[in-house]
């Protein structure tokens, strides 16, 4: 999803690896989300704990290679016709992705998501390629600092959400708002400026040679921005294969979650009654597998709301 990296001729394969370990992580993570949208993992399961920590692993990372790329790239003068034609091939995946998940997950579609950001974070790297590393590094701290400690309703609305200090914004499968992850875009910037600073790049062209077995990684990190537009298809196109020969068992996936976020704060008793309380209304209002797809429309998501609370009132309050 970037520029080639070079340094007088020779491309660093250190950065394609590590490009190409960014790609193969993904892969997982979009699997294991893939397994949870059709229902072989609980709701929520690749959003919380060891896996959220995962995805932000994984964004961070190829951010931070978005940063080091423009100073290679870029860093001595922009060399305008390679940027505007990259660019535009970014731009044109964000696009093909927004319109794919509108169509596909309309409620939770990506409007601004990892490519979105880079196609950004891209044009407002440029000013920064020619500060010194310390200063870059600075301002990246303080724009996370300052995406941790403010939001404002102002920017809820999808329009404005991509800046990202919204208290409360809008569902979306990959959502990679401006604050703070243009903060690792800088930090990118700032670590490619430092080793360019202390004359190590030809340090890393070096490891090459020794490098070379795993060119079947280099060669995927080469061709990012194709894997990542590919990949998502091939993986959901497998799952749903899978999930019309062999169905899962939605229902149990559904128990799992609910009994589980219930039981911290209620005894198991009460949260067994309760599940099934739930479970059974919105089967009947057909709403539960719409709930477990993440379909829902506003008005489906206030009546399952109504059944939950109906489902609290309904039973006897826990000993």
């Amino acid at each position: 999803m970037t520029a080639p990296e070079k340094i007088r001729g020779e491309r660093i394969d250190l950065l394609d690896i590590a490009r190409g370990c960014a790609l193969l992580a993904m892969l997982v993570y979009h699997f294991t989300w893939d397994l949870e949208f059709f229902g072989y993992l609980a709701p929520g399961f690749a959003q919380v704990g060891g896996w959220k920590l995962f995805a932000r692993i994984i964004a961070s990372s190829f951010l931070i290679l978005v940063g080091v790329s423009l100073v290679l790239a870029h860093g001595r003068g922009v060399r305008w016709a390679s940027f505007r034609k990259r660019l535009l091939q970014i731009a044109a995946g964000a696009a093909a992705i927004s319109l794919a998940t509108y169509l596909f997950t309309p409620q939770g579609f990506v409007f601004f998501g990892i490519l979105h950001l880079i196609a950004v974070g891209s044009l407002l790297g440029l000013p920064f390629l020619r500060l010194p590393f310390w200063l870059t590094g600075l301002l990246a701290v303080a724009l996370v600092a300052i995406s941790f400690s403010f939001t404002t309703p102002l920017t809820d609305s999808r329009w404005l959400a991509w800046i990202g200090f919204s208290e409360h914004p809008p569902l979306s499968n990959d959502f990679v708002p401006l604050f703070p992850w243009f903060g690792a875009i800088l930090f990118g910037i700032a670590i490619a400026q430092a080793i360019g600073r202390f004359n190590q790049w030809p340090v890393l062209s070096r490891l090459n040679a020794p490098l070379r077995a795993l060119w079947p990684l280099s060669t995927l990190g080469k061709h990012s921005l194709l894997f990542y537009l590919v990949h998502q298809p091939v993986s959901i196109g497998i799952v749903a294969l899978v999930a019309f020969l062999a169905p899962p068992d939605q229902t149990e996936a559904f128990q799992a979650s609910c009994r589980q976020t219930c039981e911290k704060d209620r005894d198991a008793a009460f949260c067994q009654s309760y599940c099934g309380c739930v479970q059974t209304r919105l089967e009947s209002d057909k709403l539960l597998d719409r709930l477990l797809r993440g379909q829902l429309t506003e008005d489906e998501r206030q009546k399952v709301g109504e059944t939950v609370n109906a489902c609290s009132f309904a039973l006897p309050a826990s000993p």
